[in-house]
Protein backbone atom coordinates (compact mmCIF):
# COMPACT_ATOMS: atom_id res chain seq x y z
CA UNK A 1 0.00 0.00 0.00
CA UNK A 2 1.42 3.29 -0.97
CA UNK A 3 0.16 7.12 -0.67
CA UNK A 4 0.26 8.99 -3.75
CA UNK A 5 0.64 13.05 -3.69
CA UNK A 6 1.12 15.92 -5.98
CA UNK A 7 1.40 19.41 -6.51
CA UNK A 8 2.11 20.68 -2.81
CA UNK A 9 3.40 24.35 -4.12
CA UNK A 10 4.90 25.70 -0.62
CA UNK A 11 1.31 25.02 1.33
CA UNK A 12 2.84 23.29 4.10
CA UNK A 13 -0.57 23.22 6.36
CA UNK A 14 -1.84 21.09 3.49
CA UNK A 15 1.12 18.66 3.65
CA UNK A 16 0.99 18.33 7.42
CA UNK A 17 -2.48 17.35 6.85
CA UNK A 18 -2.27 14.88 4.29
CA UNK A 19 1.27 13.36 6.02
CA UNK A 20 -0.66 13.06 9.06
CA UNK A 21 -3.61 11.14 7.16
CA UNK A 22 -1.56 8.83 5.50
CA UNK A 23 0.28 8.23 8.76
CA UNK A 24 -2.61 7.25 10.17
CA UNK A 25 -3.49 4.37 8.09
CA UNK A 26 -0.22 3.23 8.66
CA UNK A 27 1.44 4.01 5.31
CA UNK A 28 4.70 4.12 5.02
CA UNK A 29 5.09 4.63 1.16
CA UNK A 30 4.79 7.87 -0.17
CA UNK A 31 5.16 8.88 -4.00
CA UNK A 32 5.12 12.50 -4.87
CA UNK A 33 4.72 13.41 -8.53
CA UNK A 34 6.11 16.87 -8.23
CA UNK A 35 5.48 20.96 -7.76
CA UNK A 36 6.92 20.43 -3.96
CA UNK A 37 7.26 24.54 -4.54
CA UNK A 38 5.85 27.64 -6.80
CA UNK A 39 2.55 29.53 -5.34
CA UNK A 40 2.72 28.50 -1.52
CA UNK A 41 4.70 30.46 1.18
CA UNK A 42 6.43 27.48 2.63
CA UNK A 43 8.92 26.31 -0.04
CA UNK A 44 11.75 25.25 2.41
CA UNK A 45 9.82 23.89 4.84
CA UNK A 46 7.93 21.37 2.13
CA UNK A 47 11.35 20.32 0.63
CA UNK A 48 12.72 19.22 3.50
CA UNK A 49 9.42 16.94 4.36
CA UNK A 50 9.37 15.74 0.97
CA UNK A 51 12.74 14.47 1.50
CA UNK A 52 11.25 11.56 3.94
CA UNK A 53 9.22 9.89 0.80
CA UNK A 54 9.97 7.01 -1.09
CA UNK A 55 9.84 8.66 -4.18
CA UNK A 56 10.04 12.53 -5.50
CA UNK A 57 9.75 13.37 -8.85
CA UNK A 58 10.44 16.77 -10.64
CA UNK A 59 7.64 19.68 -11.35
CA UNK A 60 7.29 22.72 -13.67
CA UNK A 61 7.90 24.53 -10.78
CA UNK A 62 10.50 23.19 -9.11
CA UNK A 63 12.31 23.54 -11.94
CA UNK A 64 11.56 27.02 -12.48
CA UNK A 65 12.98 27.62 -8.90
CA UNK A 66 16.10 26.06 -9.95
CA UNK A 67 15.91 27.90 -13.91
CA UNK A 68 14.37 30.35 -15.68
CA UNK A 69 10.76 29.87 -15.30
CA UNK A 70 9.21 28.32 -18.56
CA UNK A 71 5.69 29.13 -20.26
CA UNK A 72 4.68 30.78 -16.61
CA UNK A 73 2.08 33.24 -16.39
CA UNK A 74 2.86 36.63 -14.57
CA UNK A 75 1.66 36.16 -11.16
CA UNK A 76 3.29 32.37 -11.28
CA UNK A 77 6.24 33.48 -12.50
CA UNK A 78 6.48 36.35 -9.63
CA UNK A 79 5.74 33.13 -7.25
CA UNK A 80 8.87 30.76 -8.33
CA UNK A 81 11.65 33.95 -7.90
CA UNK A 82 10.33 34.57 -4.70
CA UNK A 83 10.38 30.99 -3.95
CA UNK A 84 14.28 30.90 -5.85
CA UNK A 85 14.81 33.97 -3.21
CA UNK A 86 13.71 32.23 -0.31
CA UNK A 87 15.61 29.02 -1.17
CA UNK A 88 18.98 31.26 -1.42
CA UNK A 89 18.71 33.78 1.38
CA UNK A 90 17.29 31.29 3.90
CA UNK A 91 18.75 32.44 7.56
CA UNK A 92 20.09 28.60 8.10
CA UNK A 93 23.47 27.08 7.78
CA UNK A 94 24.56 27.22 4.23
CA UNK A 95 24.40 23.63 4.25
CA UNK A 96 20.69 23.34 4.81
CA UNK A 97 20.55 25.77 1.42
CA UNK A 98 23.19 23.45 -0.47
CA UNK A 99 21.13 20.03 0.34
CA UNK A 100 17.66 21.56 -0.41
CA UNK A 101 19.36 22.82 -4.15
CA UNK A 102 20.86 19.38 -4.36
CA UNK A 103 17.44 17.67 -3.56
CA UNK A 104 15.73 19.36 -6.42
CA UNK A 105 18.97 19.02 -8.96
CA UNK A 106 18.30 15.21 -8.15
CA UNK A 107 14.98 14.97 -9.12
CA UNK A 108 14.13 12.64 -11.81
CA UNK A 109 11.06 12.98 -14.27
CA UNK A 110 9.44 9.76 -14.12
CA UNK A 111 9.87 6.55 -12.74
CA UNK A 112 8.29 2.80 -13.87
CA UNK A 113 7.56 0.23 -11.16
CA UNK A 114 5.77 -3.25 -11.56
CA UNK A 115 3.36 -1.55 -14.72
CA UNK A 116 3.19 1.65 -12.85
CA UNK A 117 4.33 5.16 -14.92
CA UNK A 118 4.95 8.09 -12.89
CA UNK A 119 5.35 11.40 -13.74
CA UNK A 120 4.18 15.27 -13.07
CA UNK A 121 2.64 15.83 -16.45
CA UNK A 122 2.19 12.94 -18.64
CA UNK A 123 3.59 10.14 -19.86
CA UNK A 124 4.16 12.04 -23.18
CA UNK A 125 6.01 15.06 -21.88
CA UNK A 126 6.83 14.18 -18.04
CA UNK A 127 7.18 17.92 -17.04
CA UNK A 128 4.89 20.23 -19.08
CA UNK A 129 2.11 18.65 -20.45
CA UNK A 130 -1.59 19.15 -18.86
CA UNK A 131 -4.12 16.24 -19.68
CA UNK A 132 -7.46 17.82 -18.77
CA UNK A 133 -10.85 15.72 -18.23
CA UNK A 134 -12.02 17.97 -21.46
CA UNK A 135 -8.76 16.20 -23.49
CA UNK A 136 -10.95 12.73 -23.62
CA UNK A 137 -12.90 14.50 -27.01
CA UNK A 138 -9.30 15.08 -27.89
CA UNK A 139 -8.59 11.43 -29.62
CA UNK A 140 -5.33 12.00 -31.23
CA UNK A 141 -3.93 13.13 -28.01
CA UNK A 142 -4.96 10.59 -25.82
CA UNK A 143 -4.17 8.06 -28.17
CA UNK A 144 -0.70 9.02 -28.19
CA UNK A 145 -0.29 9.45 -24.78
CA UNK A 146 -1.95 5.92 -23.58
CA UNK A 147 0.61 4.39 -26.36
CA UNK A 148 3.41 5.63 -24.04
CA UNK A 149 2.01 3.50 -21.11
CA UNK A 150 2.50 0.12 -20.23
CA UNK A 151 -0.34 -0.42 -18.30
CA UNK A 152 -0.88 2.31 -15.62
CA UNK A 153 0.00 5.39 -15.11
CA UNK A 154 -0.18 8.16 -12.33
CA UNK A 155 0.35 12.01 -12.73
CA UNK A 156 -0.72 15.40 -11.47
CA UNK A 157 -0.11 18.80 -12.55
CA UNK A 158 -3.85 19.94 -13.51
CA UNK A 159 -4.37 19.77 -9.90
CA UNK A 160 -7.72 17.94 -11.40
CA UNK A 161 -7.84 14.54 -9.77
CA UNK A 162 -10.00 11.47 -11.80
CA UNK A 163 -9.18 8.82 -13.61
CA UNK A 164 -8.81 8.42 -17.43
CA UNK A 165 -9.85 5.12 -19.28
CA UNK A 166 -8.41 3.88 -22.82
CA UNK A 167 -12.07 3.81 -23.97
CA UNK A 168 -12.22 8.23 -23.57
CA UNK A 169 -13.81 8.58 -20.35
CA UNK A 170 -12.47 10.79 -18.00
CA UNK A 171 -14.34 9.67 -14.07
CA UNK A 172 -14.45 12.07 -11.31
CA UNK A 173 -13.39 10.42 -7.64
CA UNK A 174 -17.18 11.26 -6.60
CA UNK A 175 -18.47 9.39 -10.16
CA UNK A 176 -16.64 6.39 -8.58
CA UNK A 177 -17.78 6.10 -5.28
CA UNK A 178 -13.47 7.43 -4.26
CA UNK A 179 -12.72 4.04 -5.40
CA UNK A 180 -11.56 2.48 -8.93
CA UNK A 181 -10.37 -1.28 -9.34
CA UNK A 182 -7.91 -1.11 -12.05
CA UNK A 183 -8.75 -3.94 -13.93
CA UNK A 184 -5.90 -4.56 -16.82
CA UNK A 185 -7.02 -2.38 -19.25
CA UNK A 186 -5.00 1.48 -19.24
CA UNK A 187 -5.38 3.59 -17.31
CA UNK A 188 -4.58 7.43 -16.14
CA UNK A 189 -5.17 8.70 -12.79
CA UNK A 190 -4.65 12.04 -11.80
CA UNK A 191 -3.75 12.55 -8.00
CA UNK A 192 -5.01 15.87 -7.85
CA UNK A 193 -3.04 18.78 -5.50
CA UNK A 194 -1.89 18.27 -2.24
CA UNK A 195 -1.78 22.11 -1.82
CA UNK A 196 -3.93 23.74 -4.34
CA UNK A 197 -6.95 22.06 -5.61
CA UNK A 198 -9.02 22.99 -8.34
CA UNK A 199 -11.85 21.00 -9.07
CA UNK A 200 -14.60 22.85 -6.85
CA UNK A 201 -13.22 21.65 -3.82
CA UNK A 202 -11.02 22.75 -1.42
CA UNK A 203 -9.67 19.88 0.48
CA UNK A 204 -6.41 18.63 0.03
CA UNK A 205 -6.46 15.64 -2.38
CA UNK A 206 -4.36 12.78 -2.60
CA UNK A 207 -4.51 9.06 -3.36
CA UNK A 208 -3.47 5.85 -1.71
CA UNK A 209 -2.59 2.41 -3.70
CA UNK A 210 -3.73 -0.64 -2.11
CA UNK A 211 -3.10 -3.73 -4.67
CA UNK A 212 -5.54 -3.20 -7.55
CA UNK A 213 -7.19 -0.28 -6.27
CA UNK A 214 -7.21 3.55 -5.90
CA UNK A 215 -8.54 5.17 -3.46
CA UNK A 216 -9.33 9.10 -3.40
CA UNK A 217 -8.83 10.95 0.13
CA UNK A 218 -10.05 14.47 0.72
CA UNK A 219 -8.14 16.00 3.77
CA UNK A 220 -9.44 18.85 5.98
CA UNK A 221 -7.11 21.75 6.48
CA UNK A 222 -6.39 25.41 8.03
CA UNK A 223 -6.34 26.99 4.61
CA UNK A 224 -6.81 30.43 6.13
CA UNK A 225 -4.28 30.09 7.61
CA UNK A 226 -1.85 29.80 4.06
CA UNK A 227 -4.10 32.50 2.66
CA UNK A 228 -3.42 34.52 5.71
CA UNK A 229 0.57 33.53 5.01
CA UNK A 230 0.31 34.70 1.55
CA UNK A 231 -1.57 37.67 1.86
CA UNK A 232 1.36 38.78 4.24
CA UNK A 233 4.19 38.53 0.99
CA UNK A 234 4.46 41.39 -1.17
CA UNK A 235 5.28 39.06 -4.26
CA UNK A 236 2.54 36.87 -4.02
CA UNK A 237 -0.43 37.40 -5.10
CA UNK A 238 -3.24 37.82 -2.69
CA UNK A 239 -5.70 35.67 -5.30
CA UNK A 240 -3.47 32.51 -4.95
CA UNK A 241 -4.12 32.81 -0.89
CA UNK A 242 -8.04 33.57 -1.72
CA UNK A 243 -8.83 30.79 -4.20
CA UNK A 244 -7.85 28.07 -2.17
CA UNK A 245 -11.11 28.39 -0.28
CA UNK A 246 -12.89 27.97 -3.33
CA UNK A 247 -10.80 24.85 -4.46
CA UNK A 248 -9.97 27.00 -7.75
Amino acid sequence: MKAIISDIHGNLEALQAVLADIKSQNITEVYCLGDVVGYGPNPRECIDLVMDCKLVLLGNHDQGAMFDPDGFNASAERAIFWTRAQLESSPEPRTAREKRWEFLAERPRSFRENGYLFVHGSARNPLNEYVFPEDVYNQRKMERIFALVDKYCFQGHTHVPGIFTESLQFHSPEEVEFAYKLDGRKTLCNVGSVGQPRDGNWRACYVVLENDTIKFRRVEYDWQKTRDKIHAVPDLDKFLGDRLGEGR
